[in-house]
């Protein structure tokens, strides 16, 4: 076997969503004999074992994992290549992630637009901390993310899209934060390690040799402002978060340094991007979301 072919990724594809060669050969209508010699000609060209044989059980080996997040974009490129020749249309699923700032505040309307042009496409959302949707861009598992200044990434391709303007959100109790110093050893309140806006918070905490008394890690921005409301403690959240959860008058806002609020959301994707994808950042240039306010944005 010179190279890779697609019908093999798409037996050995087969073989893992299906959990096995048998269920896989029914699926596909082979003898099973036919899948196993396929499988191994396939290990044998790439000289490693991308099965680990438990008794009658297969689970993938670390490099059958990549070949699994490879063969799931070549496969989906090469459906959407023919239905491209074939109709010019992106169809097909198109796996997105996002922090989940901007799903919650800012991808409504982009999003509807964008089903409203590509009724083909199926678009699977998925929120994660900029390090997590990094970390899937760069595996394949997602064909963009939207994700947070700062970040390091050299192999990807960044779109800025998006400004964000920072805030430190306390119980209406404590009406004015001048410095971290400012915030004693309250509870910080934020996202697990992983996510930008709380290295920025750490970092400005940092700075003004200020250490939380301890940290609580929420999944949502609905439970993190719930608790800072509730008399918990401090968070770090973008103002346009607080506008869409209508939730402005439950916290007490107060400015953090230019340094620590003012942050830009990018598109991030790796290599040549697929029909659907770059349909979506054609739209994202084309209307120029990064200037658009937050009450704009909420009122379309």
């Amino acid at each position: 076997m010179r190279t890779i072919d697609l019908e093999s990724l798409a037996i050995f594809r087969t073989v893992v969503e299906e959990g096995g060669v048998v269920r896989a050969a029914e699926k596909l209508h082979r003898v099973p004999s036919n899948v196993t010699t396929r499988v191994r000609q396939l290990e044998e060209y790439l000289g490693v074992r991308l099965f680990r044989r438990e008794g009658r059980t297969l689970s993938l080996s670390a490099e059958g994992q990549t070949l699994l997040n490879y063969s799931v974009r070549l496969l989906r490129l090469a459906d959407e290549a023919v239905n491209e020749l074939r109709t010019g249309k992106p169809q097909g699923t198109f796996r997105l992630g996002s922090l989940e700032s901007t799903a919650g505040s800012r991808l409504a309307p982009i999003l509807s637009r964008y089903h409203t042009e590509n009724p083909e496409v199926i678009v699977e959302l998925i929120t994660g901390t900029t390090g997590t949707l990094i970390n899937r861009v760069m595996n394949f598992e997602l064909e963009a993310a939207f994700v947070s200044e700062p970040f390091t990434a050299p192999e990807l391709e960044a779109l800025p899209v998006f400004r964000e303007e920072l805030v430190l959100i306390t119980p209406r109790e404590i009406e004015a934060v001048r410095t971290a110093k400012d915030l004693g050893r309250s509870t910080m309140i934020a996202f697990a390690h992983g996510c930008s806006y709380r290295k920025r918070l750490e970092d400005w905490l940092g700075s003004g040799n200020v250490m939380p008394e301890r940290a609580l890690e929420f999944g949502s921005y609905q439970g993190m402002i719930a608790c800072v409301a509730a008399g918990t403690g401090f968070a770090i959240v973008p103002k346009s978060v607080l506008v869409a959860l209508q939730a402005t008058e439950k916290v007490n806002q107060h400015p953090l340094p230019e340094r620590v609020s003012t942050n830009r959301t990018h598109l991030i994707w790796r290599g040549q991007p697929s029909l659907a994808l770059e349909r979506l950042i054609n739209q994202l240039q084309a209307q120029d979301t990064s200037g658009l306010d937050v009450e704009a944005l909420l009122e379309r």
